[in-house]
Formats: structure tokens, sequence, C-alpha cells
């Protein structure tokens, strides 16, 4: 199995680092070329067990470049069908480690694939990121369910909301949005009426009301 490395573009590093506030460095790399790049490396992926994995995904994790970080979180992603609930939740806490939003809501299509396939235990999956002291743990409780459409849990969604209706943190309130606007497209009704019917903060009902019908 080659190692994934990414050659250094010192200009795009740059760009790239800036956008997401300079909080991690970069190598300088588009997704499309890292996708390239790990394409022989995620299907080997494939045949390793689970322990072999979970190392893998560690070892990516921990470089210093922030392309890794998605070589790991694709790594799960890409095998997240054979897993178990325990195993699943293995990943759980790689979500606050050099968490920002974009390995945050990367993580939350590796738990929401998961969900998506295994309906039966939403509640069990929702309740482990569900008022975790973390907000980033809690905007994935918010947004497990984000690409779930009419098989959304509305009882679980509307729980998350409520929890953190009042909480002052952007990414909490912009995950509010986010998950009433998606589920807008299906059932706009049920959005109006909470929006209509809970407090919730000028950002997640501006987010949230951008689909529903204007009065």
């Amino acid at each position: 199995m080659n190692e994934v490395v990414f050659p250094k573009k010192a200009d795009k590093a740059v760009q790239m680092a800036a956008y997401m506030k300079n909080l991690f460095p970069f190598a300088g790399i588009a997704a499309p070329e890292r996708a390239l790049l790990e394409k022989e490396l995620l299907k080997a992926s494939k045949k390793m067990t689970y322990t072999e994995l979970v190392d893998l995904v560690r070892f990516y994790y921990d470089k210093p470049e922030r392309e890794y970080q998605y070589v790991a979180i694709d790594l799960a992603i890409a095998n997240v069908k054979r897993f178990s609930f325990e195993e699943v939740l293995g990943f759980k806490p790689f979500v606050i480690e050099k968490a920002w939003w974009d390995s945050v809501d990367s993580w939350r299509k590796f738990f929401g694939l998961w969900g998506f396939q295994h309906l039966e235990e939403i509640p069990q999956l929702f309740e482990a990121f569900f008022g975790e002291e973390d907000f980033w743990h809690r905007r994935i409780a918010i947004n497990l369910q984000l690409l779930y459409k009419e098989k959304t849990n509305t009882v679980l969604l509307k729980k998350a909301i409520i929890y953190d209706k009042t909480t002052d943190e952007f990414f909490v309130q912009k995950a509010i949005g986010w998950s009433l606007r998606q589920y807008s497209k299906t059932d706009p009704e049920w959005v109006k009426t909470l929006i209509e019917t809970i407090e919730l903060s000028p950002l997640a009902v501006r987010e949230g009301s951008k689909y529903l019908p204007k009065p």
C-alpha cells in the first residue's frame, strides 16, 4: 500500500490556509487532485481490519497539513457501510480534534451516511452527540439527518434545535438554520410551524426560512 504524500504547493497553500483563517497549515492540494492521489489508498483500505483502519485514520489525522485530515475522513467514509454501531462510534473522538467546520461537517457526513443505512439505530446515534459539552458534537446532532428528507426523525431534530436555540455559538446557530432550510424542501409546513412556535435566533430563522413561501 502506497502512503499518500502531498507535494507542497506554496502559493496555493497560503491561499487555502488564509481561507481557513490560518488555523491549519496546508500543502496546497485541491480536492480533485487529492481524490486522485488517495484513490489507491481508499481501495486498499477496504481489505483492512477495523483496527488497521482506525490506526491508519490516526496516522493521517496526526499529520500537520490539513489535507491529511481530509484523507483520514475519506478513509472512514469509504468504509462506513461495513461498520457496526460500536465501531462507528469509535471515530467520535476525531470530531473534536483539529476541529473546524470543514472537518466537522465531513465527519457529520460519515455519521449521517451510516445512520441512513441503519435508521432503526438513529436514536442511539443521535444521543451519542446530543447534549455533549463540545458544541462541535452538538452541531453533528443537529445536522445528523441533513439529507434524510422524508426519512427525517423530526422528534430528534426538534429536540436538538430546542436544546441549542439560545446558544450563542455561531456554528450552532448556523447548523440550526441549515437543518431547517434543508428539511423545508421536504416539509415546509413543519419548518414554518417550528419557526413560528419556538423562539429562534435571527440567524437560524433567516437561514431556515430561505426556501419557505414568502407571506
